[in-house]
């Protein structure tokens, strides 16, 4: 339960101050009135207008004094139940805030990070064997001194080269694209992903389970049901040291709501401490591309109990 000091409050100084001064207001009142029998007086007054019931007023006034007075304690303790409401979102919208900082500072070290390695396998792997191959090839057609026995060499290793080109190619359009995802679908690129880690994780069983049609989802729902399993994956290796996980995906028919797309990735592995605060990027992101698509993203673990994530995302 989340407390907050009103103590330094200026409003709330105020309020006391206003009671105070309502409280000397009332107590001068009362001495003044038995000082001068201000009740007889107002007697000996009312006397002739007796017919108008004037002696009833005092009762009145104090029936309507006693009503704003409960009124007004209402609207004060409304008033700090809303100024207590009002500091917890402050301090939830600035961890949220916080967190969008981290999570945009670890993205631009992510993509540096990421476009250094692209540039690094550019460099070592496409310059240099482009080079090899332009020189095979500037000898191929200078002719110089190239018997047919050399020359079927270089041209067998300017084939050879561009296959190994073609192949360095292909792993960085993978690591950009999930493969097969816009020609065979979620499930199949699923499948995909699914059985690379399964040589990563030979110590574990990987199981997938699909349920319902996902030819038509839209690309950017795909894409972040692919990602999520990924990135499920990615820590289930480097945390979780898990015997068994399962990944449940199924397409929910629409009743009362929306038809909707559920994921469920579970593992037994040792599990994590959900109630500490989560700084990890992967997490993180995974919340903001759930949210993106105006989904719910909720996480269920203990220490030694295994971790669940549950995706529902609006199909």
């Amino acid at each position: 339960m989340t407390r907050i000091n009103l103590s330094g409050d200026p409003r709330l100084a105020s309020a006391w101050r206003d009671a105070t001064l309502v409280a000397v207001a009332t107590v001068a009142a009362t001495v003044l009135c038995m000082e001068f029998n201000f009740a007889e007086l107002l007697r000996r007054l009312s006397a002739p207008w007796e017919r108008l019931q004037l002696d009833e007023l005092p009762v009145v006034l104090l029936v309507l004094a006693a009503g704003l007075t409960w009124f007004a304690a209402r609207r004060y303790r409304d008033a700090g139940r809303q100024i207590v409401r009002r500091r917890v979102a402050e301090a939830q919208l600035a961890a949220a805030l916080a967190d969008n900082r981290r999570l945009s500072h670890q993205y631009v070290e992510l993509q540096e990070a990421e476009r250094k390695s692209l540039a690094r396998e550019l460099h070592d792997e496409l310059g240099q064997y482009l080079n090899v191959i332009k020189i095979d090839a500037v000898g191929i057609r200078d002719r110089r001194s190239l018997d047919g026995h050399a020359l079927h060499d270089r041209a067998s290793a300017i084939v050879a080269n561009c296959d190994h080109i073609h192949g360095v190619l292909a792993d960085l359009i993978r690591q950009l694209r999930p493969v097969g995802l816009d020609e065979l679908g979620l499930a199949a690129a699923l499948e995909h992903c699914i059985e690379t880690w399964r040589a990563r994780l030979p110590e574990a069983s990987v199981q997938l389970a699909v349920g319902g049609d996902f030819s038509a989802l839209p690309e950017s729902v795909g894409l972040t049901l692919y990602r999520l399993v990924q990135e499920a994956l990615t820590n289930i290796a480097k945390h979780a040291a898990a015997r068994h996980v399962l990944i449940r995906l199924e397409r929910v028919p629409g009743g009362a709501m929306a038809e909707a797309i559920h994921l469920a990735v579970a593992d037994d592995g040792r599990g994590a401490e959900l109630s500490l605060p989560t700084r990890g990027l992967g997490l993180i992101g995974m919340r903001e591309r759930v949210a993106a698509l105006e989904g719910e993203l909720t996480l269920s673990s203990r220490p030694g109990k295994g971790f669940e994530l549950h995706a529902r995302i609006p199909a």
